[in-house]
C-alpha cells in the first residue's frame, strides 16, 4: 500500500519503486551517473504495471519495449506520453530500439499486437531481452533461460522514509521550487534519487501530474521538512504545501502554509 492511495500517488510510488528495482542492475559508470543506457527491457503487457514499468524504463536510462492489442491502452500510452512510439510490427520497434540503444538514450515503444505474439516473433528472432518484468508471463520463460533478468525489489536499506508532497495551486510555478530544495538536501551519494527528481516529472506526465514522491533516509526527509517550513516563513514559497511522511508502518501529514 502507498503512504498515499490516492491514484496519481499510487501511480508515481509504483513507478518509484520499479525504478529502485531497475538500478539495482545498472551497471557502475566510471565518469558519469549510472544507468540501463544500452539495456533492452521488455515491459510485456502495457496494462497499468506494464505502463509503470516503461515509466520507471524511461527514468532508468533504459529503451524499453512493450505491446498490446487493446487501442484504449495503445492510446493512454501516447496521450500520457509514457510511450515515445506506437507501431503495428516487431520491425518498426526494432529499428527504433536497436538506433537508440546504440546510442544509449532511454526510448519507450509500444507495439500494436498482443504480447504473444510479439514474444513468440521475438523467440524466432533471436531478439533477447536484458531485462523483464517482474511478474514474467509464461510466454517469456525462454526469455529466462537464454540469460535474461527479471527485475527484482529493490533491497531497502535500513527504513526509508517515503516522502509525497503537493501544493494547493499553480503546481507548474511551484513543484519545482519544492524539488529544488529536495535535491538540495540530497549529496553526491544520493544519485538515483536527484536522478528520481530531475526525471521523473518528465515522464510520469499526466499519470502523476501535481504530485512528487521520494525515497530517502530519515536526515533528508527531516531536512526537507525544515527547508519548505523556512521557505514558507521567508515568502520563497507563496501557497500551502502538504507534506506526507510515511515509514514503515507510521504515516504522518504536515499541512504547511504561508505566514
Amino acid at each position: 500500500m502507498p503512504p498515499d492511495p490516492t491514484p496519481p500517488f499510487s501511480f508515481a510510488f509504483q513507478v518509484e519503486s520499479l525504478y529502485a528495482a531497475l538500478l539495482q542492475t545498472a551497471p557502475p559508470a566510471l565518469s558519469s551517473e549510472p544507468g540501463l543506457g544500452g539495456k533492452l527491457l521488455y515491459a510485456g503487457k502495457l496494462d497499468e504495471p506494464g505502463l509503470a514499468l516503461m515509466a520507471a524504463g524511461n527514468i532508468a536510462g533504459a529503451a524499453t519495449l512493450a505491446s498490446t492489442a487493446d487501442p484504449a491502452a495503445q492510446k493512454q500510452a501516447i496521450r500520457t506520453g509514457v510511450a515515445d512510439f506506437l507501431v503495428t510490427s516487431l520491425d518498426e520497434a526494432l529499428r527504433i530500439l536497436k538506433n537508440e540503444i546504440r546510442k544509449r538514450e532511454p526510448v519507450a515503444v509500444c507495439v500494436a499486437v498482443a504480447p504473444e505474439a510479439v514474444e513468440r516473433e521475438m523467440l524466432e528472432r533471436g531478439v533477447l531481452p536484458d531485462l523483464l518484468a517482474p511478474a514474467t508471463p509464461p510466454g517469456s520463460t525462454a526469455f529466462l533461460s537464454q540469460g535474461a533478468c527479471p527485475v527484482e525489489p529493490a533491497d531497502e536499506d535500513g527504513s526509508p522514509v517515503l516522502l509525497a508532497w503537493s501544493v494547493a495551486a499553480a503546481p507548474a510555478q511551484w513543484l519545482p521550487k519544492l524539488d529544488a530544495l529536495a535535491l538540495d538536501c540530497l549529496g553526491s551519494e544520493d544519485w538515483p534519487a536527484r536522478r528520481w527528481l530531475r526525471l521523473a516529472p518528465r515522464y510520469l506526465g499526466r499519470l502523476a501530474q501535481g504530485v512528487r514522491v521520494l525515497r530517502c533516509k530519515e536526515e533528508i526527509a527531516a531536512k526537507f521538512l525544515k527547508r519548505v517550513r523556512q521557505a514558507l516563513v521567508q515568502g520563497e514559497i507563496g501557497v500551502p504545501v502538504e507534506i506526507r511522511w510515511s515509514q514503515g508502518s507510521q504515516s504522518e501529514l504536515h499541512r504547511l502554509s504561508p505566514q
